[in-house]
């Protein structure tokens, strides 16, 4: 018997449904997902690399360059109201820019001081609840002296953003990881470096690893801090996978 020109219609139609719901459920999805990506980290570069006499050179908090995304500065403005530190510690001054900030965002919440270290002493103007020190944040006298400067009980959280070699970066975290307290942060920058996205031409140099590595090594091992995706939520980031919180 010869098939009319409509025997295979049902065929059609039930492959097309299979079609249209893989292109629904699977293939779409995964789609915009790179799509999204793409245009997120494409963004980053722009802004980062691309824009940077625009942005991370003509950056300021009260006067002093800070060399940060205002959108991570948000962030660090959420977990301070949030967490309510009493000693905020910081490896890598710079101009002081963001030391400032952190005290600024002190001052609105009437507590907090900064401990903030640096190898090199450019000029700046610091706020009174910042104490600045000219020394490696790796020296054993950092340490004491940090150590000296903290009360029993008081709340501390910390910002690693001095060298962004991984191997520097390895020893700033098991120094300054005992100092957060439960429930804080310790925030590592810069992990956006060494293609995530970022390539840049210095620190921590081509063909080195940096604080992404640094992180990707050093957390597993710590399972009393866990990365805060939640920080990550407006997309554009300096720090993916670098709010580290203390959770035990």
């Amino acid at each position: 018997m010869r098939a009319n020109k409509y025997s295979n219609v049902p065929l059609a139609a039930a492959l097309g449904v299979i079609v249209g719901v893989y292109i629904s459920t699977s293939y779409l999805p995964r789609k915009l997902a790179q799509d999204e990506e793409f245009v997120v980290s494409s963004f980053h570069r722009l802004y980062h690399n691309a824009w940077w006499q625009q942005t991370m050179i003509e950056t300021y908090w009260m006067g002093s360059r800070i060399m940060k995304t205002p959108l991570d500065l948000w962030i660090y403005q959420e977990i301070i109201y949030e967490t309510k530190p009493d000693v905020l510690i910081e490896t890598g001054t710079l101009s002081a820019g963001s030391a400032n900030y952190y005290a600024g965002l002190f001052e609105l919440v009437d507590n907090g001081r900064v401990y903030t270290v640096d190898i090199e002493d450019l000029p700046k103007r610091l706020h009174p609840r910042v104490k600045f020190r000219l020394d490696s944040s790796t020296s054993d006298a950092t340490i004491n002296w940090l150590q000296g400067e903290i009360g029993p009980g008081e709340v501390v959280m910390v910002s690693l953003d001095s060298l962004h070699t991984k191997e520097h970066v390895l020893d700033e975290l098991d120094l300054y990881a005992p100092f957060v307290t439960l429930g804080s942060y310790l925030v590592v920058e810069d992990t956006h470096l060494t293609g995530h996205p970022i390539h840049v031409p210095f620190s921590p140099g081509p063909g080195r690893e940096g604080p992404w590595e640094a992180v990707a090594e050093w957390l597993p091992k710590h399972p009393e801090f866990e990365a805060d995706q939640s920080r990550e939520r407006f997309g554009l980031t300096y720090n993916p996978n670098g709010w580290l919180r203390r959770v035990r």
